[in-house]
């Protein structure tokens, strides 16, 4: 049995990077990359076919051509040189290599920075080029340690520590672990892609459940290296670069074979690897733990003979398409398939001329085209030439009634195989909601996709896909029955992995996003920022207290939110939305200084005096002795809860959050005043403590 890992393959970065380089070629530029686009030597050549240059310097690239800088990055230098030399450049630099660059470029030059990785790696030497102080370079536990030891960091206020994104996981564990016991001031930051990670940790249990495992990817690549040392832990590790080398390798002895592959191996290469390890070595089933589906890696044979199936579709039944398929250029009168050219279109029907026929051919509208069209016209133009399967000869009219859907259907039925086995996607229209799904319509073919892989959330109507254009992938054919099953929920859930990996790269502590509500709970609101949610706790939605998130936001609102927390790990965004403007205690800094007036209502009493609201979330005390010149037993002698005062603000603590308040001071003085307390009469201090309380208890 062989195991495939699910992430084997291209990651999202370098997925990004050399689409952009294809891009570019197939728009007519010419393209050169500083250095190997990336580290695989089978699809560098293809690109060298493509005229695609290799250039080793910046200054190095030719007139009127397009740099294209590497998925690992530059050293500033670099770009700075291309900007100076207005050398035009398109930056293919992984975003979660950017990010690295941000993190150190925004340090101080009295920060020192250690960072996890290969000192000769490019991408390191990026790095490295954006700290604005010291640096150093570990590999692995003892690099560190000698660091720390030989260069007293204790010392140092201001320590940081990166890591390449592509650094061993197990390794990086170790050398945190050293850091936080030993420097409790360095801040550490977590940059191993994640890609990198859910890679490394499923070929570790990849290779736990193998005997052996086979890894493909190039010699010189960082993160494949890193995948065949966590492999070889556990199991007998093979690296190999092409299927070829399959043939060295002797694999008889294990009965079950992990394969995994590194970030810049091509699909198109893990393929031949397993469809050679099943035609020529061990040829059984080749299991993976993709959340898909089970796949079956075919012979050529097998597959040849799938995409050649017979469909009956001539007249009489006598001929199979495929055959009507290899006569329909014959200059004979049997033929079933023919060519025609359009010469007169009307809203019901198409009229052609038949070569080699003199019958006159006509295609009714219903069999013009397999996708949904409104008028003839859409699927034709006069002039066109088409081929076309011969329906009916009516030789009372002279007519002979003909189809192009069937032949487009046959042609498009080879591309669904096709697509199936290059796992393309593929896009089409919706045509029909029927029992347990949609019908939609591709390069003249039904798909059918099960309801509950549309995408349309359990318990809503599918008729919402009825009339849309969707994006596919085709995961099982039966071409005996020409019936092919799509998904439209598996690109649905790439493409969203593929956005929220690339907008977590650009995520920062401290960032101010703009985001949709998508929900609400009791205990806080979820914010969509663009692809991802995070989370507004209730206690960060309003500085006063607070039942529900509904008080304040709904679902649907527009919301702009801070970045408070981020937690890599299980992907978890921690949003704040209150403003700093808002709260109440600076507005009453700003509005409210000590000896202004207000008006203040009355929410509270207590034998040492009276608490009233002053501005939305702030309470002040009004002290018995501040009530009247007049000897008073209780605050309730003179006040009611609800009653509106006029009152002078006489001390802010802003440390503990209180104001004290008097009304007599707004009051004329009497002439005699009795100043000396009796012992009913609590003393300042106890009713500061119980303001305090008080105070304490209302937070």
């Amino acid at each position: 049995m062989v195991k495939l890992a699910k992430t084997a393959g291209f990651c999202f970065g370098v997925d990004r990077a050399v689409n952009l380089v294809y891009e570019l070629v197939e728009k007519g530029e010419k393209v050169c990359t500083l250095g190997p686009i990336i580290h695989n030597s089978q699809l560098v050549a293809d690109l060298e076919s493509k005229g695609v240059k290799i250039i080793d310097n910046i200054e190095d690239c030719p007139q009127g051509y397009t740099v294209v800088i590497r998925t690992h990055g530059v050293e500033k230098s670099v770009i700075d040189t291309a900007n100076s030399c207005n050398t035009k450049y398109v930056d293919a630099t992984c975003p979660f290599v950017s990010k690295i660059h941000r993190i150190v470029s925004q340090q101080d030059d009295g920060t020192v920075t250690l960072i996890a990785g290969d000192e000769n790696h490019p991408e390191v030497k990026g790095i490295r080029s954006y700290c604005m102080g010291k640096s150093f370079v570990f590999k692995n536990q003892e690099e560190l340690e000698k660091i720390l030891k030989e260069n007293n960091l204790s010392e140092e206020k201001s320590l940081i520590c990166v890591s390449q994104t592509t650094f061993s996981l197990k390794e990086w564990k170790k050398c945190e672990k050293i850091l936080k016991k030993l420097y409790t001031n360095c801040r550490i930051y977590s940059t191993i892609c994640n890609a990198t990670a859910d890679r490394q940790e499923e070929a570790a249990l990849l290779s736990k459940e193998a005997d052996a495992v086979i890894v493909i990817g190039g010699r010189h690549s960082s993160n494949t290296c890193k995948l065949r040392d966590v492999c070889k832990a556990s199991a007998d590790t093979f690296l190999i670069e092409t299927a070829d080398e399959l043939k060295n390798i002797d694999l008889s002895p294990y009965k079950v074979i992990g394969v995994t592959a590194g970030a810049s191996t091509p699909s198109v290469i893990i393929k031949e690897v397993l469809k050679t390890m099943s035609e020529e070595i061990i040829e059984k089933e080749v299991e993976t733990t993709s959340a898909v589906a089970e796949q079956v890696v075919e012979t050529a044979d097998t597959a040849d003979k799938a995409n050649k199936a017979a469909v009956k579709a001539s007249a009489d039944g006598e001929a199979t398409f495929e055959e009507m398929l290899e006569e329909s250029f014959r200059e004979d009168e049997n033929s079933k398939v023919v060519r025609g050219t359009v010469v007169n279109i009307t809203p019901t029907e198409v009229f052609v001329d038949v070569d080699g026929r003199k019958q006159t051919g006509v295609i009714a509208f219903d069999d013009l085209s397999s996708e949904p069209i409104d008028k003839p016209e859409d699927a034709v133009s006069i002039g066109d030439v088409l081929d076309l399967v011969i329906m009916k000869t009516d030789d009372s009219e002279g007519v002979l009634k003909l189809s192009k859907k069937l032949v487009d259907q046959f042609k498009g039925w080879e591309d669904i195989v096709a697509a199936k086995e290059s796992e393309e996607v593929l896009e089409g229209n919706v045509i029909s909601v029927v029992k347990g799904g949609v019908i939609v319509v591709a390069k003249g073919s039904r798909v059918f996709v099960p309801a509950s892989l549309t995408g349309v959330p359990r318990g809503q109507e599918l008729d919402v896909l009825k009339g849309t254009t969707v994006r596919f992938k085709v995961i099982d054919v039966n071409s005996a029955k020409r019936r092919a099953v799509g998904s439209i929920k598996v690109v649905a859930n790439e493409e969203k992995k593929a956005q929220q990996e690339a907008l977590w790269a650009t995520l920062e502590e401290g960032q101010k996003r703009t985001g949709v509500v998508k929900s609400l709970t009791s205990y806080g609101a979820f914010v969509d920022i663009g692809g991802m949610d995070g989370m507004i706790h209730i206690s960060e939605l309003s500085w006063n207290r607070i039942k529900h998130p509904s008080e304040i936001v709904n679902v649907g609102d527009t919301v702009e939110v801070t970045i408070k927390a981020l937690d890599e790990e299980n992907k978890k965004i921690s949003l704040g939305f209150k403003k700093i403007e808002d709260n109440p205690w600076e507005i009453l800094k700003r509005d409210y200084p000590v000896g202004s007036t207000c008006k203040a209502k009355i929410v509270s009493l207590a034998s040492f005096g009276a608490f009233a609201n002053i501005i939305p979330g702030i309470d002040g005390l009004i002290h018995i002795s501040q009530i009247s010149w007049d000897r008073i037993k209780t605050p309730a002698d003179v006040l009611s809860v609800g009653d509106e005062v006029d009152v002078k603000i006489i001390d802010i603590d802003f440390d503990k959050k209180r104001v004290s308040l008097s009304m007599k001071e707004l009051i004329e003085k009497p002439e005699e005043v009795i100043t000396a307390l009796t012992d009913e009469e609590p003393a300042e201090e106890t009713a500061d403590a119980a303001q305090e309380a008080e105070a304490e208890d209302a937070e």
